[in-house]
């Protein structure tokens, strides 16, 4: 009897199982898993306002009256898509420019009616706003009182009047508000002031 030798035995052996692995189509399993994450943000509304901060409506008066016009700008940035409203008035409660005892008073005109400016009044217009008209207005130094420039008194604060309604956002957009002064001999000599306050909302 022939004796193989014992490792070309355990050789066969080993080729054999591999053989029937192969035969047999013996694979690994791999597991797998997925999952999401959603990334939020609430980005806030942000609005800002701002002006000229002074204006000056300077004038030398005559006996028949001189105007002197000057622009103010105010300007808002908003970044709600409902845009904004922004509104003028007075803002102690008196629509009169003083200066010591002395005063100014505001022009009789209205937004809605405006009117052509009288001697030793103030007042303000907004060019394609209510009754104003859409000018354009320019800055005057003491000019002649015009007959055609129309202007309102500043409202008190408890009845603002709307310089602007917008929708959509805006950035550095800017409305020009004009404040005119009129006055002869008759008014006394000062520096007459009055403060006016702009609010702007979201809508």
């Amino acid at each position: 009897m022939t004796k193989f030798p014992k490792l070309r035995l355990f050789r066969f052996i080993i080729s054999g199982v591999l053989a029937g692995c192969s035969v047999f189509g013996f694979s690994a399993v791999v597991l797998a898993a997925t999952t999401t994450t959603t990334v939020s943000s609430d980005i806030s509304s942000v609005i800002s306002l701002s002006s000229s901060g002074t204006v000056n409506v300077n004038l030398t008066p005559t006996g028949t009256g001189v105007q002197t016009i000057a622009s103010d700008t105010v300007t808002v940035s908003i970044n709600d898509s409902s845009g904004y409203t922004l509104q003028l008035a007075e803002s102690t409660g008196t629509t009169t420019m003083n200066s010591g005892s002395n005063t100014i008073p505001a022009s009789t005109g209205t937004q809605t009616i405006p009117a052509v400016m009288a001697v030793d009044t103030w007042g303000y217009r907004v060019d394609g706003v209510g009754g104003f008209g859409a000018g354009p207005t320019s800055g005057a130094n003491n000019a002649a009182i015009s007959g055609t420039i129309k202007f309102a008194g500043v409202p008190v604060p408890a009845s603002p009047n709307t310089l602007a309604n917008t929708s959509g956002v805006a950035s550095n957009a800017t409305t020009t508000v004009w404040y005119a002064l009129a006055a002869n001999t008759n008014q006394p000599a000062g520096t007459y002031t009055n403060t006016v306050t702009y609010t702007v909302t979201g809508n």
